[in-house]
């Protein structure tokens, strides 16, 4: 158990926010500019695993994109490769559906697990077990 924290009587008043310098300032065209004008999106959720089908990126890839196909060596999610790049996934979607119809990348659905194993399985095991 954690004691508990011990607080002022006299509370220091909070410091007063700086400005953002220069090179802080978020530009908000920057995702206009990756995401491009059209809005089209591929079919992608955030569990999709997204694999690189070339290894160099094209000299005509964006930074973005080509940071996407460095990522992608192995298969990542969009969930991920979002969080890599800090961009949000809107943006994402957009540079993978480019990067889908170019080819450079290759998405599929993620691998799915039984939940139980199959029970014969477990008996089989059992027994054997049983029998030592």
């Amino acid at each position: 158990m954690t004691p508990p924290q011990r607080q002022r009587r006299y509370p220091q008043p909070d410091p007063a926010p700086q400005p953002p310098q220069e090179g802080e300032r978020k530009n908000p065209e920057r995702l206009y500019v990756v995401a491009g004008a059209d809005g089209e999106r591929a079919a992608i959720d955030l569990v999709t695993l997204i694999v690189a089908r070339v290894e160099d990126p094209p000299p005509s890839a964006t930074p973005e994109q080509a940071a996407l196909l460095r990522l992608c060596s192995a298969p990542l999610s969009v969930a991920e490769l979002s969080a890599y790049l800090n961009l949000p996934f809107s943006a994402v979607t957009v540079l993978l559906t480019d990067m889908l119809t170019a080819e450079l990348v290759k998405a599929r659905a993620p691998i799915v697990r039984q939940a139980l194993p199959d029970r014969s399985l477990l008996e089989a095991v059992m027994h054997g077990l049983q029998r030592l």
